[in-house]
């Protein structure tokens, strides 16, 4: 892993130890809420091999949910993106949208839906994960069947409300590939937590909830569910199975 790989990942790292030092030393604060880490990347950007390298070391980091969504908005150049999914640039276009940036572009990283940096920017996304860790939140409670065939929100208070629920499956093995068109033909790319499947289950809107769970696309996937705000919205609450 080259230096600026390296340094932002332990940048992130010692973000998320700092509000558990902080805890020791405050009573009855509350412990750290777990980070959606999302990076938008594609095989076909000059600049995202190395985002991609820092993302797979940043999955490692207790506390932070690390997915990669590869988009095809570069397939143009000449390379298709072997991962891409339509519904992948969908899900960053209303990124876009929400956060009001001017263009869609890569590598980006989003931060539970509240924030986004460029996918080297080690100073913007510490702060960002920094401020989602100690976020005090009204989260339902999440539980998983024993089986993993359905999911069940739990009764949260206050104001009415309507938040989108997403199932989320990825491949925790590592990919590797390599590269045959484009600007970084010749290269081996590899992606972590590679995202398959990105499927919303409905809507949750503050009462106990119970969600089936479709089949899961091929074997060896790891689900996450999200609690968010529609329309690419801050991130509620997430839970891995």
């Amino acid at each position: 892993m080259n230096r600026s790989c390296l340094a932002l990942a332990l940048a992130c790292a010692a973000v998320l130890a700092a509000p558990i030092s902080l805890q020791a030393r405050v009573r009855h604060r509350a412990a750290p809420r777990a980070v959606l880490v999302e990076l938008f990347t594609a095989q076909g950007c000059e600049g995202c091999p190395q985002a991609d390298l820092a993302l797979g070391a940043l999955a490692k980091t207790k506390g932070v949910v690390a997915l990669t969504f590869s988009v095809d908005i570069w397939d143009y150049t000449g390379w298709t993106d072997t991962l891409a999914q339509p519904e992948f640039t969908e899900r960053q276009k209303a990124y876009v949208k929400r956060l009001k940036l001017r263009e869609i572009y890569t590598p980006e990283v989003v931060v539970d839906g509240s924030g986004e940096a460029a996918g080297l920017d080690s100073e913007t996304l510490a702060a960002l994960m920094r401020k989602a860790a100690r976020a005090d939140l009204k989260s339902p409670s999440i539980r998983f069947s024993e089986d993993g065939d359905r999911v069940t929100l739990g009764k949260v208070g206050g104001p009415a409300r309507t938040d989108d629920v997403w199932l989320i499956r990825y491949d925790p093995k590592p990919h590797e590939v390599k590269v045959k068109a484009g600007d970084n033909k010749g290269k081996t790319v590899i992606v972590t937590n590679a995202v398959r499947e990105l499927v919303k289950l409905g809507e949750w809107r503050g009462k106990a909830k119970r969600f089936d769970l479709p089949d899961p696309s091929s074997d060896g996937l790891k689900s996450v569910i999200v609690v968010q705000a529609p329309r690419g919205g801050p991130v509620l609450a997430l839970s891995k199975a």
